[in-house]
């Protein structure tokens, strides 16, 4: 009976052990972006001779990953965002493009 028990309570923890885990790996954005901040970002891009990636093939779209091709810049200190320093800027096809700087998901495009 307590090996039993004592297997029960080991895969519990282990199962738990798991779902804390898995838990911790999810990103969410909870940032919101702006028209005005999509125009600083293109006009920072210039001032800085940051250049676009031009690829008519690619179409950046929330969630996918950006290519390592794609060359990714810090946010520009003037960016004021909540965690801005989990988020990263490309400009594709001269659009700018936020990205999770880590995996480099996108988490807004502008048209």
């Amino acid at each position: 009976m307590r090996k039993t028990l004592f297997s029960l309570v080991t895969a519990s923890a282990l199962l738990a052990g798991a779902g804390l885990a898995s838990a911790q790996t999810t990103t969410t954005t909870t940032s919101t972006w702006t028209n005005d901040q999509g125009t600083a970002f293109r006009e920072y891009s210039t001032t800085k001779k940051y250049s676009s990636f031009n690829d008519p093939a690619l179409k950046p779209d929330v969630g996918m990953a950006l290519p390592s091709t794609v060359t990714i810049y810090p946010l520009p200190e003037t960016m004021k965002v909540p965690d801005a320093e989990t988020y990263s800027y490309s400009i594709v096809n001269n659009q700018p493009v936020v990205v999770v700087t880590t995996t480099r998901k996108v988490v807004h495009t502008w048209d």
